[in-house]
Parts: structure tokens; sequence; C-alpha cells
């Protein structure tokens, strides 16, 4: 079982989106355990304060390093450990479909949900052991990003979807993009599906999504395709 705390301003929020679904089933099952923690509980004054201005010049308000610091600390007491912990920040390096196979081998993993301008790099030095991006450009907080990481590593942990296949065949997983895929009717407002994935020739099939897929990823996201180590059998079908 792998377990995600995350630590954030907006725990309901956070709550809402890990009970629905795929993961809110996983949790049921007792396959993952997600927990919220509100960083504001740990706040030492009468306002219950988590942010304060920036010195130097500019505007806006940034999260002090101490009601974190407090939260994270009583999160490890909790565990009797510490959980690898990361930042999602704009200056993290890009999720990709790797990182998040690495993240699904880790037993604990904390997630910081920033807000307002960020937080205050003197917790980033002590505490943080990897600041993740989603991409570059910036949200108003850390929650929804931090929900996408969770998800994302959560539905590759053994149980949480129905067979391996499941994500496996998905884009990324290999390092390309996934095939077109189709459903009922076989003819929609004119389009055909392709007749080959009506023939239930298997092996022929599979050859029309590999190649789709190496054609997908080359048309599509050059900059994946040309890392992709390709095969003698897949340039024959090219």
């Amino acid at each position: 079982m792998i377990r995600i705390d995350i630590l954030t301003l907006f725990p309901e929020m956070c709550k809402v989106v890990m009970n629905e679904s795929i993961i809110g089933r996983a949790q049921k099952k007792g396959v993952v355990r997600v927990e919220c923690h509100q960083i504001r509980d740990y706040a030492y004054d009468k306002h219950n304060r988590v942010d304060d201005t920036v010195y130097g010049p500019g505007k806006g308000m940034l999260m002090m390093a101490e009601p974190i610091a407090l939260c994270f600390e009583d999160l490890c007491t909790k565990l009797r450990k510490k959980p690898k912990l990361i930042y999602m920040s704009a200056q993290g390096k890009i999720l990709t479909q790797k990182k998040v196979k690495d993240l699904s081998q880790e037993s604990n993993i904390a997630i910081l949900c920033g807000h307002y301008e960020g937080v205050d790099e003197r917790f980033i030095e002590e505490f943080v052991d990897e600041e993740i991006s989603l991409g570059d450009y910036v949200l108003t907080g850390g929650e929804l990003p931090a929900l996408i990481l969770a998800d994302a590593i959560i539905r590759m942990i053994p149980g949480v979807l129905s067979d391996e296949i499941c994500f496996k065949e998905e884009s990324y997983y290999n390092g390309l993009l996934e095939y077109p895929q189709y459903t009922k009717p076989a003819v929609w407002r004119g389009k055909k599906v392709p007749e080959v994935l009506l023939s239930g020739h298997h092996e022929n099939i599979e050859k029309w999504r590999q190649k789709q897929s190496l054609l997908r990823t080359k048309q599509r996201r050059p900059d994946l395709f040309e890392k992709y180590k390709i095969s003698l059998e897949e340039e024959k079908l090219l």
C-alpha cells in the first residue's frame, strides 16, 4: 500500500477529488491511503496567519516557513519517519510518466501545495526533496497540481485499475502516444471504424495499433519520437 499526504490550505478541496471515482474505490479497498493536512492548524498567532509580505520590493504574500515546518514535522512524528516531500512548483522539473512510475515505487509521499507567491525558500532548502512542475505555466495554488500528481501515481499501483494493460498501452508509458480507439456503433455520422479492428485478427490489429502509435507520435510529438529507440520491425511498419 502507498500512502500520500497532502499539505494544503484547502484540504476539503483535495478530499472531494481523492474520495471519488477510481481513487476513492482504491482507498476503500485499502490499496492506497490519502490524508490531507490543514497547514493553517499550525499557525502560531490568534489570526491563524500562514503568510506575510515578501522582503524587498514587490507585491504579493508568501507562505511562512514555520507553519509548514510544524505541519510536516507533526506528520513525520505520527509516521515515525520522514516521507519523501515533493513541492509542486513552477520552478520544478516537468512531470513525466517515467517520474510517475518511479514515484509509484515509494511507500509514502508527502506533497506540499504552495499558495500566494509560493513558499519561503528556507523551508524548501530544509525539508523538500524534490520540486515538480506540470508545465511552463502558473496556477493560483498547488492543489490542482498535487491532485494530478497523486492521481497519476495511484493509478500505477497494482489493484487500482482492473488490469496493468489499462496503463501499459496508454500514451507515454512506453515512450509513444497511444493509438486511436473506437467504440460502438461501427458507423457514426458516416464515419466508419477501421476495418482491421472489426476483423477479429489479433495479430493484424496489434500491428495496426503499433503503426498508428508510431505515426501519431511522429506527427504530434516529434520531440518524443526522436528520443524513441525504434526497432527494425517497427521501421517496417512506417
